[in-house]
């Protein structure tokens, strides 16, 4: 397992995109995707590093795991 670090919030948007994830819109500082078929909308911040808790969660709310993600970055 890789490790989540120094990652920021315009890198996951991008890699988030790169499985099908789009930008509906931007709520303050807080980028929100969505996805045809999924029920979750994921809210990024747009931080210069996220907190590994909140980009674990943002991961397990994507139906990704922490090593697919980081091979998408």
């Amino acid at each position: 397992m890789g490790r989540l670090g120094n990652i920021a919030g315009k890198e996951a948007v991008k890699a988030f995109q790169k499985v099908g994830w789009t930008v509906m819109g931007q709520v303050g500082s807080h980028v929100v995707m969505v996805k045809p078929g999924v029920r979750v909308n994921l809210s990024i911040p747009q931080h210069r590093e996220l907190s590994t808790g909140t980009l674990r969660a943002l991961i397990r709310h994507s139906s990704l795991t922490v090593d697919e993600f980081l091979n998408l970055l």
